[in-house]
């Protein structure tokens, strides 16, 4: 039987790689020796985990992780007049929330950009750590509480596929959150869910291939941020970080067309310093880092065309899907469908 431990973690700088493996073996030593196999969820929107492959390829360390991360980063600095930010223009929040309320609109663009995920699958190997990683740990002098789930098993078995469609918005650039009660696209999931026989399990959004020119994520969906700051990353992937560059910062007269050529020029550099640093092969970096500058923000972002959900029992017993306060699923188009719906393919699995 699978078997399920939530652990409280707690990061100790804003960007944080925490070992969850060595969390795991202080609490039950014989957990990643009983399991091939674990689905590690995150029930935060600025701290998520890598797929398994990123991790290969950068041979598990933990430098080498960060240093790709910070890449995006650069990207998204913090401070670059996110609307997100701008706390007076959020009317969700109330007087006493505003005082508290954290400018991080960088940690979710970067959370999304770098193609982070708040479940993933691994299979368990000797000596080799799974990382949560945190991109707003720390703010202002506050270490945030974390809390991750890890559900370990042996065998994974699809039980179902089905296929739904969500209406979009007819903007070119449009995101849709698919925990909208007025969609029903959850509610219709929960619902489906009460037909099997399983305890835990995996959920799987995925994108069928006719479904080009968009791609999903999990995030808060707060307006400013995801129709706003998003779409501005859309069209430019170097809109942010050509604000803040050190360059442009040295030259205050530079028009915004010069700007974003100092902004290019910074990101060449940066990623020449990671594969220096780290001495990796290019050929490594480019499959890793999507060749940043000759591909279109799909691909240049990391942006994911399918995304993990943990099915898990609730009160009662009954298969729900596990989510943060947050969290929601998000579908994300650049370029408008044919018809103004695109379709998602839902999988279900579950694990023994």
């Amino acid at each position: 039987m699978p078997t399920e431990l939530t652990l409280a973690l707690q990061p100790q700088t804003r960007l944080d790689l925490i070992n969850v493996t060595a969390h795991i073996q202080a609490v039950q030593p014989d957990f990643l020796q009983r399991y091939r196999q674990a689905l590690y969820y995150s029930y935060h929107t600025t701290a998520g985990y890598p797929e398994q492959r990123l991790c290969e390829r950068l041979g598990y360390r933990r430098e080498a992780l960060e240093a790709f991360f910070r890449t995006f980063q650069r990207l998204f600095p913090p401070g670059a007049g996110y609307c997100h930010d701008r706390l007076e223009l959020r009317q969700e929040l109330s007087e006493t929330a505003r005082q508290h309320e954290p400018r991080n609109a960088d940690a979710h663009l970067t959370y999304i950009g770098a193609g982070l995920l708040p479940a993933a699958c691994y299979r368990h190997a000797p000596n080799h750590p799974v990382y949560l990683v945190d991109l707003d740990g720390v703010y202002e002098g506050h270490v945030r509480a974390r809390q991750t789930t890890v559900v370990g098993f042996n065998r994974i078995e699809r039980l179902a596929t089905r296929r739904l469609t969500v209406p979009m918005p007819s903007h070119r650039i449009a995101s849709v959150n698919l925990r909208d009660h007025h969609l029903g696209f959850f509610e219709t999931l929960a619902q489906w869910l009460q037909q099997f026989d399983l305890q835990h399990g995996r959920l799987d959004l995925l994108l069928p291939a006719e479904e080009q020119h968009a791609a999903l994520t999990v995030n808060e969906y707060e307006t400013l941020l995801m129709r706003h700051d998003l779409a501005e990353v859309l069209r430019n992937p170097f809109r942010f970080m050509a604000e803040t560059g050190r360059h442009a910062l040295q030259n205050p007269r530079a028009v915004p067309g010069k700007a974003l050529n100092y902004a290019k020029y910074d990101l060449v550099r940066l990623v020449n310093e990671f594969i220096d640093r780290l001495r990796l092969n290019e050929s490594v970096v480019e499959r890793v880092l999507n060749k940043f500058l000759s591909l279109p923000a799909a691909r240049f972002l990391r942006m994911k065309r399918g995304l993990h959900l943990l099915v898990a029992p609730d009160a009662g017993g009954r298969p729900t899907i596990r989510q943060g306060r947050y969290q929601s699923p998000i579908l994300i188009q650049w370029e408008r469908p044919p018809r103004n719906t695109r379709t998602i393919e839902v999988r279900l699995y579950r694990f023994d």
